[in-house]
């Protein structure tokens, strides 16, 4: 049904895709079928041409989700080449939805823009950024973006303001199934020094308090509403005895308890299941219920 609906894309589309070797956990399984666009109306022409009951998921850097051993079902988008140019202007940047954040970040600097230097410390791309309002360091993509184009789940290209997106802590009213095209971002003339002097303490900060180089998916949980408690999720993780907890190769960090790493042979079940034990012993502790800020995608294999 994929492959016929698909057979005029100028795209690339491949069947049964592994999906592990993109993800930075390096687990989980196989895109029944994995589709990298030509440009944006090729992407918008494929949406039209699919059928309603087919399932689209939207993959970009994959830093922050958990793709299940089963794989994906259905079609899976991933943007490449010709997804991530940057127009720079005299107060913001034009940037395209696969761009990573430390590119974004690097150019604006570059540019003498500033406002976009928390962007250095998020391991994703823009898509995946406005999808989930990511944030960092007293900052987030709702202080910053004045409006995306998208191509929705009928093919239809249309630009959404701010307001139409509905910023709240790590989520956004992003239409379910489209795909984040390129967006307008704003940034504030500033002496270089100072943009790179920020920079620079964010990297430092990331370094030290945060797993680097290995296999691991960011925050594993969003900080509970400030009016359930005042602590944050890595605090409420660690009074409940989890720093280090493992489950087989699955483990959480000793240095920074909201990160989840693969030793390396973790599937990805052993960190769901890790993390589903933390939540569980931290609702046993102080009866909050953390929410997952890393995203679980596809289905288990069958037992």
């Amino acid at each position: 049904m994929i492959a016929q609906a698909l057979s005029t894309t100028r795209g690339r589309l491949i069947s049964q895709a592994p999906l592990a070797p993109r993800t930075w956990f390096r687990v989980g399984g196989k895109a029944e079928w994995l589709y990298q666009p030509a440009d944006s109306d090729d992407l918008a022409q494929t949406m039209r041409a699919l059928p309603p009951s087919v399932p689209v998921t939207v993959l970009g850097a994959c830093s922050n989700v958990i793709i299940r051993d089963g794989g994906i079902e259905g079609l899976v988008i991933r943007l490449a080449q010709g997804f991530s140019d940057i127009s720079l202007e005299s107060d913001g940047l034009v940037v395209g939805g696969a761009c990573l954040d430390t590119t974004i970040a690097e150019q604006a600097a570059q540019a003498g823009l500033s406002g976009l230097e928390f962007l250095s410390g998020i391991p994703g791309t823009l898509g995946g950024a406005v999808r989930m309002n990511a944030g960092a360091y007293q900052a987030d993509i709702a202080t910053i973006l004045e409006w995306v184009d998208i191509v929705t789940r009928k093919g239809e290209i249309i630009r959404l303001n701010n307001t139409d997106l509905q910023f709240g802590y790590r989520c956004s009213n992003l239409p379910q199934e489209s795909i984040v095209l390129r967006a307008r971002l704003r940034g504030t003339p500033a002496d270089l020094s100072n943009i790179t002097a920020r920079m620079n303490q964010i990297r430092i900060a990331r370094k030290q308090s945060q797993p680097i180089r290995v296999r691991t998916g960011g925050s594993t949980f969003r900080n509970p509403d400030p009016s359930c408690t005042p602590l944050k999720a890595w605090e409420l993780i660690d009074a409940a005895g989890c720093r280090g907890l493992r489950y087989g190769d699955a483990q959480i960090n000793e240095k920074h308890c909201n990160f989840m790493i693969n030793l390396g042979h973790a599937t990805a079940t052993d960190l769901e299941t890790l993390g589903e034990n933390v939540r569980n012993r931290v609702f046993q502790h102080c009866g909050i219920n953390l929410q997952w800020e890393i995203k679980r995608l596809g289905k288990h294999t069958s037992k």
